[in-house]
Parts: structure tokens; sequence; C-alpha cells
């Protein structure tokens, strides 16, 4: 007879519909190969036998044909019901049987969702395995699974793909006002029918005001798909630009204003453009010696934790000093300033 079904799911030989389905369904659950991560080849046979086994014995044809003849009969061995026998097996009509892919049996019982949640589950109720997913458990008439494709020695537990990174270069006027940036990118994905097409997808990054270089944004398993691999995950790395006027110090700006000596000595006025474009005048009354720092509170980078709140402006200065001076020169300095 070949394999026994009904020892295959425990059940007696008289064993009701209801019986069956309790048994299949027990089973099923243990033996699915999203619940055995670590024996899925295992799994995976046990699995497929489960549902054979399920399959016949839940037809009331196919089960009278294997409790008559086993199964041999179901692979066209023997005439239909009612047909004439031949010595040779052969006769009009043979009954042949084409066993149905396992995950779809399974799914009649949970309504079409795997209540594993794994990736070879299908996706919420309605949705049909890709040609991709078939080839992860294999149909019992059609190809190989992917684990004789690729080896027994092949991990089969889908590996995740390392992260791709890539720099996004921004402004201080960006951190400084917040922005939305869109970024195109093309990629590999498997469609429905398990062929590998290009696709193009818009990504939208949100700029906080107070970001700083080094803010890093995910977009989780955007990149490439491919088989038995979870895609990876797409990680934009936030990249300063330099400015012409401020340099940024952690929530401070800071601004280097070139002036003389005579400017240093006798004051100097400082007019900045902001980087939400406004105009600042700032006066300096103080005698601005080598070192001397102004700073202006608030008007510095937004603090990205404390919304309202700013950094400071510090204004340095370039001092140039002469390099000669006169005779008069020297005799009004002295008399200017003593010694």
């Amino acid at each position: 007879m070949g394999v026994d079904y009904y020892k295959v799911l425990k059940v007696e030989r008289n064993a009701s519909e209801e019986e069956l389905k309790k048994a299949y369904k027990k089973l099923a659950m243990k033996w699915h190969p999203d619940k055995n991560p670590d024996n899925m080849v295992d799994a995976e046979a046990n699995f497929k036998r489960i549902s054979e086994a399920y399959e016949v014995l839940s037809d009331p044809e196919k089960r009278k044909i294997y409790d008559q003849f086993g199964e041999e009969g179901l692979k066209g061995q023997v005439p239909s019901p009612g047909e004439s026998s031949f010595a040779d097996g052969s006769g009009p009509n043979l009954y042949t049987f084409n066993p149905r892919n396992a995950e779809d049996i399974f799914a009649e019982f949970f309504s079409d969702s795997n209540p594993f949640g794994g990736m070879n589950g299908f996706g919420g109720r309605g949705v049909r395995r890709t040609g991709f997913q078939d080839a992860m458990f294999g149909r019992y008439n059609g190809p190989e699974n992917i684990y004789n494709q690729f080896g027994r020695g092949v991990s089969s537990v889908p590996r995740k793909a390392k992260p791709v990174e890539s720099k996004l270069p921004c402004t201080l006027e960006d951190f400084y006002g917040g922005t939305t940036k869109k970024m195109k990118i093309s990629r590999n994905i498997i469609d429905d029918n398990g062929k590998m097409q290009t696709k193009d997808e818009f990504l939208t990054i949100k700029i906080k005001p107070g970001w700083k270089k080094g803010t890093k944004i995910t977009f989780p398993e955007k990149g490439n798909e491919e088989p038995n691999v979870i895609p990876a995950d797409l990680i934009f790395v936030i990249d300063e630009k330099p400015h012409d006027v401020y340099k940024r110090d952690g929530n401070d700006l800071v601004v280097t204003q070139k002036i003389s000596l005579s400017e240093a000595l006798t004051g100097y006025n400082v007019n900045l453009c902001t980087l939400d474009m406004r105009r600042l005048s700032i006066p300096i009354t103080d005698v601005i010696r080598p070192g001397y720092e102004k700073v202006v509170p608030n008007e510095g980078m937004p603090v990205a934790k404390e919304p309202g709140k700013r950094g400071n402006l510090r204004i340095k200065f370039d001092i140039k000093f002469p390099t000669r001076l006169t005779a008069e020169q020297k005799s009004g300095i002295k008399r200017l300033l003593g010694g």
C-alpha cells in the first residue's frame, strides 16, 4: 500500500471527517516550516506528507480508491470505479491523483493567513501565494523547492542582507528651518509570478529643525529582493554641506569677521544675514583684542529636543595688523595710548 495515510494523521481507519480535520490541524500547526526554522527540511517533508494524507482521506472518492487499491491506485494504475480492469493496468478514464500544494490546504484552515507571521505566509485574507513562495516549499508535481535548488547545505532560515548606507548632504539652512527631501531609488523586486523586475520608488525624508550631521534615517527592507534573502535596510546618513558664512559648533553658530586694527580699537558694527534671511546689526563698543568673542544669545541653531530653544551666535574676529608704521604714526600712537 505504500504510505499509510491513516498512520500519518494518527487516526483510525474509520475516522470521521471531523476527526480528520482535528488531526490535520494539530499536526500541520506542529510541522509547519515557519514554526520550525531550525529544522526546516524535516518540517517541510512532514508538512507535505500530512497535507497529502488529509487531502486523500478527506475526499470520499480518493479515500475509497486508496482503501481499495492503496497509494498505487491514486497514481492511475487502476481504472476508475465502474470501468473494466485490464491486466496491464490500461483502460479508459483512468483516475489520476494530482495533490494540491500543501500551503493551499493549510490556507483553507486559517482563512488564507499564516498564523506564524512568517515570510512564507499569505500576507492577509484573499492574497494568493507568489511563485517565489511556491518555490520555497515546492509543488508536489512541480519543481523542487528552493533548498534543493541551492543545495541542502544552505541554511533554510532566510538571512537579512547587510544595510546599505548613503550620505544625504544638507545645508545649514535645511537644519535651521527644517525641510522635506524626496529621494528616488531603483530596486529589484520579485513580482507575483516569481520574476525579477526593476521598480522606481520615491522615499520622503523630513529633516527636522536642529538635526545634526550623523543623524540616520532608516527605511526597513527597501533594498533589492532576492530569493531566500530578506531585503536590506536603506539608511540615509545626514551630512552637512560647508557654509560660506557660518560654522556649526553643537547648537551654536560661529562666524568670523575680518577687521582692521583701527576698527578693533575704536569700535565696529557687525552686519549679518541670518539663516532665515533676517538682517542683524550688532554694534561692538568694546576694545576687540586677540581672542575676544561676542556672544549673541538665541541666534544659533534650534535645539532638536527642546522646541523653541536655540543656541547662541558667537562672533570671532580676525584682526589685521599693519605690516609697518611710519615714524609719525608711531609717535601718534604713543601719544594716544601713552608709554
